[in-house]
């Protein structure tokens, strides 16, 4: 992330596509909606209806929530306004550890993306104000993607949804953050883990290539995460989000067999490398290492890029059987009724 004043102007991005100055145009009067007080009370401000601002996150949310976008009203967006000597603190200490994460992956950015995280109000406000200081109670096995904060990819605002409360206006609220993700390592359904697997990782996703799920562990949840706009809105078929979430089709996992992983590897790298491979895969079978251990180590000597360059090969090889087979049923299909015409 570049280095940029933060008190003077903010820059922000949805989607990684549109990007916004913050020469912000808040509603000075916010703070006379009863509905939304306990907001501004803590430190947020109403963004004016119509401005640029409140369009592009409108936008954002609308587009996550696919065919039921047409159908929620956005009634309020609110904006941390980070005017309070605390407020400026938190916002700093983000900044600080952008910087920090930076420097101890090599690159040029800190991996700094938006995620949905959705809540009642209370617990939303409770969040602006004091941070995050638990995780979600009753959470099932199969919905935990490790024991930390999880948040949503920006252009799936329709899983945070599926996590809000309905205050007594009958309107919900989502949380739109900024997340530090640093090096992302896969976290599998039904995970217990509790921080990274090595110093190597800060965060944990549901897929390295495309992540809709984000798990920030518990020692960063106050210092990777920075909230950055309250999005208010009443959807009339709440009921029916669950439906539409099931039906959006989610990236399949960066998932291959092993042996067809090495054999392709084995295409590009020089020998060397393939020998350590072997053995790694060897003394996975053996029991020697495990499942994680084998990744971990096949990621620090081949390196993401290749790896995940080889999976979507795989991933496009098998679609493209699946559609030359597809085809060849349909014209099996016409031929026999063109016959029995």
């Amino acid at each position: 992330m570049e280095h940029m004043d933060f008190e003077d102007q903010v820059s922000t991005v949805i989607d990684d596509q549109e990007v916004l100055t913050s020469d912000s145009e808040c509603d000075s009067s916010s703070s006379s909606f009863s509905q939304f007080g306990s907001f501004t009370r803590s430190g947020m401000a109403r963004l004016l209806e119509g401005s640029s601002e409140h369009k592009i996150i409108k936008r954002s949310f609308q587009k996550g929530l696919r065919q039921l976008g047409k159908e929620t009203k956005v009634e309020a967006i609110h904006k941390n306004s980070y005017s309070s000597h605390i407020g400026k603190a938190r916002l700093e200490s983000f900044r600080i550890f952008s910087e920090a994460v930076k420097r101890k992956s090599g690159s040029n950015n800190a991996n700094v993306k938006y995620a949905w995280y959705g809540g009642s109000r209370e617990e939303i406000c409770e969040i602006i104000t004091h941070g995050f200081s638990r995780f979600r109670d009753g959470e099932s096995s199969d919905q935990s993607y490790g024991v930390g904060v999880n948040l949503f990819a920006a252009n799936f605002s329709i899983d945070g949804v599926l996590s809000s409360g309905m205050d007594e206006n009958g309107t919900r609220h989502l949380l739109l953050c900024r997340v530090i993700l640093g090096n992302m390592e896969v976290v599998h359904p039904g995970s217990k883990q509790i921080q990274p697997s090595s110093t190597e990782f800060d965060s944990g996703v549901d897929n390295l290539s495309s992540p809709r799920r984000y798990t920030i562990w518990s020692p960063y949840m106050n210092s990777h995460i920075f909230p950055n706009y309250v999005v208010s809105f009443k959807a009339p078929r709440v009921t029916g989000f669950e439906r539409i979430r099931t039906s959006v089709v989610r990236p399949n996992s960066p998932f291959m067999k092993f042996p067809t992983l090495l054999s392709m590897l084995s295409r590009v790298l020089p020998r060397s490398k393939m020998v350590l491979i072997t053995k790694f895969y060897s003394d996975y079978r053996d029991n020697k290492l495990s499942r994680t251990q084998l990744i971990q180590k096949l990621r620090r000597l081949v390196g993401d890029k290749l790896l995940i360059a080889v999976i979507k090969f795989d991933r496009e090889k098998q679609l493209q059987a699946r559609v030359r087979c597809s085809t060849s049923s349909d014209l099996s299909s016409t031929g026999k009724y063109a016959a029995g015409a």
